[in-house]
């Protein structure tokens, strides 16, 4: 399989196949592909699976209920931070909250846990409203994976593992992030405070756990999670 580089195209996604064909029946991105894209009969475009494949396809047939779309290549793509994990509280402004899971999508972050950490506001968490902005993201920023999210009622019921490394971003260290180095061969579990900060109980959790810094600035929750998925991408 090859890897290629897109750019200037609209990526759709579908994990419906048949033969060699994919089959598109969200409403709405039939809607997207027909009316706004206005596209017919024979034109080009680019479906992911979710799985690390993005098809090239030729449209086929338009039904009311689903687009058939005939598959002409298949690029595959690698994963390079599927062991890189976002754990990230449940933040006071959900809009900054839903902004920061946006970008860290943009910048390849493939794997997020939420959390209520003991300072967070008290919110309830809407995953299918999570996992729609998730897939809008996966789809702009023209990514093969779609991200995974989880959801779990406090940082004790993150599963540890001695082999797996915990990285508490924290301003009271001299540390920086951007110096540290990515073992592939274990999991990275980048654990983020609320507004409010981690209590010491909470950071005395995981006993292989290690604290850096991203700046001698103190930073929003939601700077801090993007500028973290960031280095974290270039590594």
């Amino acid at each position: 399989m090859k890897e290629i580089f897109l750019s200037d195209v609209e990526l759709y996604f579908s994990d419906k196949f048949e033969n060699n064909s994919i089959i598109i029946d969200d409403l709405n991105e039939i809607k997207h592909i027909t009316k706004v894209m206005r596209h017919n009969i024979g034109d080009i475009l680019f479906i992911t699976d979710g799985n690390g494949n993005i098809y090239k396809t030729s449209l086929k047939k338009v039904s009311k209920d689903n687009i058939l779309f005939e598959i002409l290549d298949k690029y595959q793509y690698n994963n390079k931070l599927s062991n890189i994990f976002f754990c990230i509280p449940i933040l006071r402004n959900p809009d900054r909250f839903e902004f920061a899971l946006e970008k860290c999508v943009e910048l390849g972050i493939t794997n997020f846990i939420i959390y209520q950490a003991k300072r967070s506001i008290k919110n309830s968490v809407n995953i299918n409203r999570i996992n729609k902005i998730l897939l809008s993201a996966l789809k702009q920023s023209l990514q093969a994976y779609l991200p995974k999210c989880t959801f779990i009622e406090t940082l004790s019921n993150l599963k540890s593992n001695l082999k797996d490394k915990y990285i508490f971003l924290d301003q009271n260290t001299e540390n920086k992030l951007y110096n540290i180095v990515i073992d592939k061969s274990c999991n990275y579990y980048f654990i983020f405070g609320p507004e409010g900060g981690l209590t010491t109980e909470e950071l005395n959790l995981f006993k292989n756990h290690n604290l850096y810094s991203l700046t001698n600035n103190r930073l929003r929750s939601e700077t801090a999670i993007i500028s973290a998925a960031s280095i974290i991408s270039g590594k």
